[in-house]
C-alpha cells in the first residue's frame, strides 16, 4: 500500500491538478466555493453547512471563444463591500450592504480568459462574468452566445415557479406578457407548461431530508433571479430542469432583435442573484436586486409617491370619456389621494385638447394625471392607442415635452412581450427621456424589473404578474386572488416592486356593484393587501360608490394608506397559504396579515418590538359567515397578541 502511495504522488506533477477558491459571508455562515475539477467551472452554495446548491457550471459561450469547458483557475482577488445607500420607493429607505467579494479568473484551452466575480453578504450570492479584451487588444466587441450557468438544487427541492410563454401567442399576439399562473411544491422535473421554461424569480424549497450529514434537521429555502440588466444585455430565464440561464426566444418582438447579448469589451454580464435561508424571513426581507447596481443616472426632480384611482379595472373602456375620469378625479381627491390613470384610448375618446382641460381640472382638486401608453410600434397586434408615440426617440421627445406642459406626472407603458436586448433598451430609453421631463414610468404587459428601482430614479413599478384585471375578467382568477397575494411577498415582490393593479372595495366585479362575479376576498383582506403588497404609487382601485357603500371606518383607513417603507420585517407566513409582515413608515409601525386557507388562521404574534394598540379585522358569526369588519383595542399578553385571520381574510394591526 505505501508504494502504491509513492508511486501516485510521483505522479501528482503531471496530472492536472483542481484549484478550488471560496469565499465566504462577513457573518461566515453562507460559503461559496468555486471549482475547477475536470477542467469545468463550477460554483457551490452552502449556509451554515447545509448544501443549498450543489456544484454547479459557470461560462458562457461567446462568438470569438468558447468558456464552457476546458477552464482552469489562473488567478484570485478578493475585495471587501461596505456601503451604505438610500431608497425611496422600495421595502426598506436606508441599506447597509456589506459583502465579502472574490474575483476567479479563468482560462480556456486556447489562452482566452475571463473572469468570475461573486460579492457574497451574510444571505445573499450575487456573480456575474467579467470579460476583458484578448490577444492583442481584440476583440473590442463580442456576441454572447448563451451561457452554461446552472443552478443545481439537492434531490427532493419543490418548486414556486411560474412557466415562461411562448412568444407572439395569445391576445393579440401580445406574449410573453409574464401573467402566466404560479404553481406551488412541484417537483423540479416537472416541464413547464409551455416549455420554455421559468421566468424570474424562482423560489425553491429545499427538505430538510435533502440536507448534508451536518444538517440539524432544518429545511432551506433559495430564491434566484438577476439584477442590473439594462440597455447592455438581454433580459433573461431559467431553463426546464435541469436548470440553466436561458436567453430570450428568437420569435420575441415579432422577431425583431436578437435573441443574444451584444457587448463592448471589456464587458460584463448581469448579476445573477441567489437568496438563501433556513426561514422564509431572508427571501422576503432581501435587499440583493439594488444592493450591486447603481443609478445610471440623476433624478431631474424629487419625485413623489402616493396612491391613484382608476376606472378601467371595473368600468372598463366604455369609461376613457371626459365626464367618467372626472367622477374619479373628484374620487381620488375626496381620499386625498395624490393621482388619477386614464387608461387606453383616451387620445380618441377624449382627445388630446380636452385632455388639456382634463389635466387642469385634476390639478385644481390637488389630483395629477398619470395616462396610458402603448409601447408599439411594431412588436405585437395589440392596437389601444396612443400607439407609436413611445417607440422611438423623436416621437418620445415629443409626446414627452407635451405630457410636461399639461401638467402629466407620470405614464404607465403596455405591451412589451420580451426579454431581448432591444426589449432593455427600449425601457431604458422611455425612462430616460420621461426623466428629462419629470415623468414617473409604471410598465405593464411587461418583463420583471432588475433592479432598476435604483438604476433608474424615475421607474416606479412593473406589473410582471397575473394581476387585478384578470380578477375582473375571470372568477378563476377572483377564487385564486388570495393564493396569488399570499404568494408574491415570497417570489414576485421580493425582488421588485409590483403594480398588482388595485385594492378592489366593490362586492361585485361591476360599475353597479350588483352583477357580474363577485369579489372573493374579504374587505380586510383587500385593505391589508395594500400593505402587503409593495410599490410606492399604490393603485387603490375604489369606485365611486364606494364612498356610500362602505363603512366609515374603512374609508378612513383606506385614506391613511402609506405607499413607502422605512422598514419591512417578515413574520410569519407560507408560500400560497398566509403571509404576516410587519413594515414601518416615518416612526409608525403597521402589522398586516392575509389568509388564503379555507379555514380561520389564528396567529400567537410577538408585538413587544412595536408600539401598536389597535387591530382591524373580518368579523364572524358563529357559523363563520362574514358580518363586516370592525377596528377592536389591540390586546396583548406578555407583549404577545392572538390574531385570527378568516379565509380569504385579512387583518391591519396599527
Amino acid at each position: 500500500m505505501k508504494k502504491l502511495l509513492i508511486s501516485m504522488a510521483l505522479l501528482l506533477p503531471m496530472a492536472v491538478v483542481a484549484r478550488e477558491a471560496t469565499v465566504t459571508s462577513p457573518n461566515g455562515k453562507l460559503v461559496v466555493t468555486i471549482n475547477d475539477e475536470g477542467q469545468q467551472a463550477t460554483y457551490a452554495v452552502a449556509l451554515d453547512g447545509r448544501q443549498m446548491l450543489l456544484p454547479s457550471a459557470l461560462g458562457f459561450k461567446a462568438d470569438f471563444g468558447d468558456f464552457t469547458q476546458k477552464l482552469t483557475i489562473t488567478n484570485t482577488k478578493t475585495a471587501h463591500a461596505d456601503r451604505t445607500y438610500e431608497m425611496r420607493q422600495v421595502k426598506q429607505s436606508k441599506m447597509h450592504y456589506v459583502a465579502e467579494q472574490l474575483t476567479v479568473d479563468f482560462e480556456n484551452a486556447k489562452g482566452q480568459k475571463m473572469s468570475a466575480e461573486f460579492s457574497v453578504s451574510n444571505n445573499d450570492v450575487a456573480f456575474r462574468y467579467l470579460i476583458p479584451r484578448q490577444k492583442n487588444d481584440n476583440p473590442k466587441c463580442a456576441v454572447i452566445e448563451k451561457e452554461s450557468t446552472a443552478f443545481r438544487l439537492p434531490d427532493g427541492t419543490t418548486t414556486f415557479i411560474t412557466p415562461q410563454s411562448s412568444p407572439m401567442v395569445g391576445w393579440e399576439r401580445t406574449k410573453p406578457s409574464y401573467e402566466e399562473g404560479y404553481s406551488i411544491d412541484g417537483a423540479m422535473t416537472a416541464r413547464s407548461q409551455y416549455g420554455q421554461g421559468y421566468t424570474f424569480p424562482c423560489l425553491f424549497h429545499v427538505p430538510s431530508t435533502a440536507m448534508t450529514s451536518q444538517s440539524t434537521g432544518q429545511e432551506g429555502w433559495v430564491l434566484i433571479s438577476e439584477t442590473g440588466v439594462d440597455s447592455h444585455y438581454c433580459g433573461s430565464h431559467l431553463s426546464d430542469y435541469p436548470y440553466t440561464i436561458a436567453y430570450p426566444m428568437t420569435g420575441e418582438n415579432n422577431g425583431n432583435g436578437t435573441a443574444t447579448a451584444g457587448i463592448a469589451l471589456p464587458g460584463k454580464t448581469p448579476w445573477r442573484t441567489i437568496t438563501v435561508g433556513t426561514s422564509l424571513k431572508p427571501i422576503v426581507e432581501t435587499t440583493i436586486p439594488y444592493d450591486v447596481v447603481e443609478p445610471l443616472y440623476e433624478p431631474s426632480q424629487q419625485y413623489g409617491a402616493g396612491r391613484y384611482t382608476w376606472s378601467w379595472l371595473i368600468w372598463q373602456d366604455n369609461s376613457i370619456n371626459y365626464d367618467d375620469q372626472v367622477k374619479f378625479i373628484d374620487l381620488a381627491s375626496a381620499m386625498g389621494y395624490e393621482f388619477c390613470l386614464v387608461d387606453n384610448w383616451w387620445d380618441q375618446n377624449i382627445g388630446r385638447d380636452r385632455m388639456v382641460e382634463l389635466s387642469k381640472y385634476a390639478q385644481s382638486k390637488g389630483v395629477s394625471l398619470m395616462l396610458w401608453y402603448n409601447s408599439n410600434g411594431h412588436e405585437n397586434d395589440a392596437p389601444q392607442t396612443p400607439r407609436n408615440c413611445l417607440d422611438n426617440s423623436i416621437a418620445r421627445d415629443r409626446e414627452m415635452a407635451w405630457l410636461k406642459s399639461i401638467g402629466v406626472k407620470g405614464i404607465k407603458v403596455d405591451f412589451f412581450g420580451g426579454d431581448k436586448q432591444e426589449t432593455m433598451k427600449l425601457y431604458e430609453d422611455i425612462l430616460f427621456d420621461a426623466n428629462r421631463y419629470g415623468i414617473q414610468c409604471i410598465f405593464h404587459g411587461c418583463t420583471l424589473p432588475r433592479g432598476w428601482e435604483r438604476m433608474y430614479p424615475n421607474y416606479v413599478a412593473s406589473e410582471a404578474v397575473l394581476a387585478s384585471e384578470n380578477v375582473y375578467f375571470n372568477e378563476g382568477a377572483a377564487i385564486r386572488q388570495a393564493f396569488d397575494l399570499t404568494l408574491h411577498p415570497f417570489c414576485r415582490n421580493a425582488v421588485g416592486t409590483m403594480d398588482w393593479g388595485g385594492v378592489i372595495m366593490n362586492k361585485y366585479l361591476s360599475p353597479d356593484n350588483k352583477s357580474r362575479h363577485t369579489r372573493k376576498t374579504t374587505d380586510a383582506f383587500e385593505i391589508a393587501s395594500a400593505y402587503i403588497m409593495q410599490t410606492a404609487i399604490q393603485c387603490v382601485a375604489m369606485q365611486p360608490n364606494n364612498l356610500q357603500e362602505l363603512p366609515q371606518h374603512e374609508l378612513d383607513l383606506l385614506k391613511d394608506i402609506p405607499t413607502t417603507w422605512d422598514e419591512t420585517r417578515f413574520i410569519d407566513g407560507y408560500p400560497g397559504r398566509y403571509v404576516v409582515l410587519a413594515r414601518r413608515h416615518g416612526n409608525k409601525w403597521y402589522i398586516a396579515g392575509l389568509n388564503a386557507q379555507k379555514t380561520p388562521l389564528t396567529l400567537t404574534i410577538n408585538l413587544s418590538d412595536y408600539s401598536l394598540s389597535k387591530q382591524f379585522a373580518d368579523q364572524a358569526d358563529k357559523k363563520g359567515r362574514i358580518t363586516g369588519t370592525a377596528i377592536t383595542p389591540l390586546k396583548l399578553k406578555k407583549g404577545k397578541a392572538s390574531i385570527t385571520i378568516q379565509p380569504n381574510g385579512g387583518c391591519l394591526i396599527y
